[in-house]
């Protein structure tokens, strides 16, 4: 909806939602699913056409297909998984190649552990596709229009808005706001809240450019491409071999200064980095500092802060973008249960004990990515001013046997770096220790994890009156197409986005449905509008044998009667032995709505 039709500029909205971004918009998205109405105030008329981020995780794709995004059609936008699957380390693109690995896991063998893999989709494609969804949804944004401040009155905050277009102010009155608008956010400027690490001095650049690159990699296709020499180091994203490419460098800013950048110093810089005369055009650039802060706190009030304006870090890892759509997936839920009246306004004190600590882990694993990056700068002597007066030094250096396994060696160490699996969908809320590894995922049956993923034989019974599109894993090639069939629904799709789930085994169905049904009568008349689906196993639902449904029954102690309780959100919020009482469980449901 075009700014100019919202007619007075005076508006009331249970919830406001500051900034257009890809965090916005599927929060947006997502409270419309829950029946929320919200609106959405932009900034600028026209969002950024670079590329920024390029992943969606695991866990991303996980959340889009719960609130009903067309994940197909993602993939098909997206990168090739064989373009995409591997990290390469050259000298220059054209130039002496050094070593590859694994970008991600994209290996089939993931499957067992998510439904779907990691995807490489630029970020505008994908806000695109957001933005195109809300429209169906109905959702206003007004464009441009952006936040100046707010005041919390009561239960309400009044947000004080610009008309760019006109220069004209107007109020917007709200029960709550979430701010996504990014990591220099206005909101959190206004609200007075700090935030908590670093800047770094080291200045970036990121060239967003379009050539044919398929001659010049030849058979080293790959979804980043790390150079080093004495020209320049950094990497480039090949979101299409064939044309849209982003080149990420570290620059002097010194030797060039800011102001100093026009297109020419761009041009050299890629074809540098290209190392090969091909035509290349400069479709943009803009420069940035490498940072990486994490929030204080996540709310003042009624006011939250969420993607970038909560947390940012280095792109090292792919994890910023992946954090805030898992913030709001987090956040959604809870302010839907708040007003539907099902749940206490505690209920939301909770988005930030669960969010905060995942922002922490993934801010320290960037940083510990960059650094590693850096060692292996200086494994290429891209450190030593020696080497990097002297253009040819680099490329002799590495055709000696011992100077390549030295850098092999360093290679190697970066493959933590490019596999973030266990921080993608390993993360347990209340669980503060910090993993070993951020490749390492271990399946968790308890609370606070993410319901672990096995494979279904069918949609399960809740979805059965609506559709529910099933998963498409033909882009794995290697599988077959028995093996695609069987690859269609998973136990994550048990858990409906408006609604809680309790999951047990047929033998014990009659028993835990008779307690949930007394459950009712301890939850007051507006709380009852809270749904819970009981589904059981062998009636609701079945496993696909074999892989870890053996694991996941077991995991669950679902053949003893046993019996889970889930969030919207996909997450465990209680385990339940086959004596436990009703009591029990309504404390748990309780304690967590905050109806105490």
């Amino acid at each position: 909806m075009d700014a100019s039709e919202h007619g007075s500029h005076s508006s009331d909205i249970p919830v406001l939602i500051v900034g257009g971004g890809p965090v916005g918009l599927l929060m947006a998205h997502m409270l419309s699913r829950l029946g929320v109405k919200c609106m959405i105030i932009e900034r600028y008329e026209k969002r950024l056409a670079a590329p920024k981020a390029h992943a969606l995780s695991p866990r991303t794709l996980e959340i889009c297909r719960q609130f009903d995004l067309d994940i197909k059609h993602f993939r098909q936008l997206g990168t090739r998984r064989e373009d995409a699957y591997w990290v390469n380390f050259v000298t220059t693109l054209g130039g002496t190649y050094i070593a590859s690995i694994p970008y991600e896991r994209m290996d089939a063998e993931v499957l067992a552990e998510t439904p779907l893999m990691i995807m490489n989709i630029p970020q505008p494609i994908f806000e695109n596709l957001l933005a195109e969804r809300i429209q169906k949804d109905g959702i206003e944004i007004r464009k441009p229009h952006s936040f100046v401040n707010c005041r919390q009155d009561g239960e309400s905050v009044i947000t004080t808005v610009e008309d760019r277009s006109t220069g004209s102010f107007y109020e917007i009155c709200s029960r709550h706001v979430v701010a996504c608008d990014g990591a220099r956010s206005k909101v959190r400027e206004c609200l007075g809240v700090s935030t908590e690490g670093e800047s770094s001095y080291e200045t970036m650049m990121t060239i967003h450019f379009e050539a044919d690159l398929r001659s010049v990699v030849g058979t080293h296709l790959g979804m980043l491409h790390w150079f080093f020499n004495p020209s320049v180091s950094g990497f480039i994203i090949g979101y299409d071999l064939g044309g849209n490419q982003v080149l990420i460098c570290n620059f002097d800013s010194k030797k060039h200064p800011i102001e100093s950048w026009d297109e020419a110093l761009c041009q050299k810089v890629v074809a540098d980095a290209i190392g090969k005369p091909i035509p290349h055009k400069i479709l943009s650039y803009r420069p940035w500092v490498l940072s990486r802060k994490v929030a204080e706190s996540y709310c003042v009030g009624n006011v939250f802060l969420a993607g970038d304006a909560a947390h940012s870090f280095p792109p090292t890892g792919g994890l910023g973008l992946n954090s805030g759509l898992g913030d709001v997936h987090n956040l959604a839920y809870k302010l839907a249960a708040v007003h539907k009246n099902w749940a206490n306004a505690s209920l939301l004190e909770t988005y930030e004990s669960d969010r905060r600590h995942v922002a922490i882990l993934n801010a320290q694993q960037s940083l510990k990515n960059g650094l590693k990056i850096f060692g292996l700068l200086k494994a290429l002597g891209m450190t030593d001013q020696e080497t990097i007066s002297n253009n040819g030094t680099l490329c002799k250096l590495q055709m000696t046997a011992g100077r390549r396994n030295e850098l092999l060696k360093e290679v190697e160490g970066q493959v933590e770096h490019f596999d973030n699996l266990g921080l993608h969908i390993g993360y347990v809320y209340g669980d503060n220790t910090i993993p070993v590894s951020a490749s390492l995922y271990k399946p968790c049956y308890r609370i606070g994890g993410r319901i672990p993923h096995v494979w279904l034989k069918a949609a399960p019974n809740w979805k059965k009156t609506t559709e529910l599109p099933p998963i498409d894993s033909s882009y794995v090639e290697e599988l077959t197409l028995g093996e695609v069939q069987s690859k269609r629904y998973s136990t994550l799709d048990l858990c409906s986005y408006d609604a809680f789930t309790f999951i047990t085994d047929s033998s014990s169905a009659s028993q835990w449905s008779e307690k949930l049904q007394s459950l009712k009568g301890f939850l007051s008349e507006t709380a009852r509008t809270l749904k819970i689906n009981h589904l059981a196993m062998s009636i609701d639902f079945d496993l696909v044998p074999g892989g870890r449904a053996a694991e996941w029954v077991k995991g669950l102690q679902l053949l003893e009667g046993a019996a889970v309780l889930i969030r919207p959100d996909q997450h465990i919020l209680g385990n339940f032995e086959a004596a436990t009482t009703v009591n029990v469980v309504f404390d748990c449901l309780a304690q967590h709505l905050g109806l105490f």
